[in-house]
C-alpha cells in the first residue's frame, strides 16, 4: 500500500512554494492547464497555486511513506487505549455503586441464594462449588474502605490509559514512552493470570501488548535502540521530499 497516496486521497495534496528560486523550480512544472506543484506528501504534481509559501525551513512538516504507516499503527493503539480506559471507568462506576449499596446487595444475595438451590439441584449444578458464587461472596464481603481504594486504583489506571491514547494519537514521543513503560509494567500480572486460568482472551491481550511494546521500542527507536532519537529524526528527514530536493539542488550546483 502506498500510504502517501492513500493519505492524499483522503486529505488532498499538500503543496508549498519555497522562497528559494532554485528549489521552487524543482517543485514547479508548467502544463497546458497551468502551473502544477509537487505534493510534499506523495510527490505527484497537483494543478493550481501552492497551498502555502515561504522559506524552505518554514515549510509544513508532512509525514509520508513509512511515517504515515507508523501514524496509522499509533492511532490503532490509541483507540484501543482510550476504549480500554472508558471500560475501566465504567467498572469504577460499578464499584462506587456497589460501595453505596453493598449492605442491601449482601442481604438480598444471602436471602435469594437458598431459593436458587432447588433449581440448581434439578439442573445438577452445585452452587456451593460455583466459582461465580464464590467471587460474588468475596466481593460483597469486602470492606467499604477496600472498595474505595479499588475505585481509586482503577480510576488511576483508566487515566493512564486515556493519557496514553492521547499521546499516541498525536504521535507524541512522551506518549510512546509512557505506553511502553505502563504496558510493560502490567505484563507480569497478565502472565500470572495465565498461570491461574488460560483462555483465548487473556492470551490475545498478552500477545497484543507484547507486540505493541516491541513495535514501539524498535520502530520508534526508544531508549536508545537502533540509534535512538537522533537516528529516528535522521530517518524522518531523509524521507522529506523538500529536504531531498534541497540536497539535490545543492548537489547540482557543485
Amino acid at each position: 500500500m502506498d500510504w502517501s497516496l492513500r493519505a492524499c486521497a483522503r486529505k488532498d495534496h499538500v503543496t508549498y512554494r519555497p522562497d528559494e528560486p532554485t528549489l521552487a523550480d524543482r517543485l514547479r512544472a508548467q502544463t497546458p492547464h497551468g502551473e502544477a506543484w509537487r505534493c510534499l506528501r506523495c510527490g505527484t504534481y497537483a494543478l493550481g497555486p501552492p497551498h502555502g509559501h515561504g522559506p524552505a525551513d518554514q515549510a509544513p512538516s508532512v509525514p509520508r511513506g513509512r511515517a504515515l504507516r507508523d501514524l496509522f499503527v499509533l492511532r490503532v493503539l490509541a483507540v484501543e487505549r482510550v476504549v480500554r480506559g472508558l471500560l475501566i471507568l465504567l467498572l469504577v462506576y460499578g464499584v462506587v455503586r456497589l460501595r453505596d449499596r453493598q449492605a442491601n446487595l449482601r442481604l438480598a444475595f444471602n436471602q435469594d441464594l437458598p431459593l436458587l438451590r432447588p433449581l440448581a439441584g434439578k439442573l445438577h449444578f452445585n452452587l456451593d462449588d460455583s466459582g461465580v458464587v464464590h467471587t460474588i461472596e468475596r466481593v460483597l464481603a469486602l470492606e467499604t474502605r477496600t472498595l474505595l481504594w479499588i475505585a481509586v486504583g482503577l480510576s488511576s489506571y483508566a487515566l493512564i490509559e486515556i493519557v496514553e491514547g492521547a499521546g499516541l494519537w498525536y504521535a507524541k514521543r512522551w506518549g510512546e514512552y509512557l505506553t511502553v513503560v505502563a504496558t510493560a509494567a502490567f505484563l507480569p500480572l497478565e502472565i500470572y493470570e495465565l498461570t491461574e486460568k488460560i483462555n483465548g482472551l487473556r492470551i490475545g491481550v498478552l500477545v497484543f501488548n507484547i507486540a505493541a511494546v516491541v513495535y514501539l521500542l524498535l520502530a520508534k527507536r526508544l531508549f536508545g535502540l537502533r540509534g535512538g532519537r537522533r537516528a529516528f529524526d535522521a530517518e524522518r528527514h531523509s524521507e522529506s521530499l523538500l529536504e531531498v530536493e534541497q540536497a539535490a539542488a545543492v548537489a547540482s550546483r557543485r
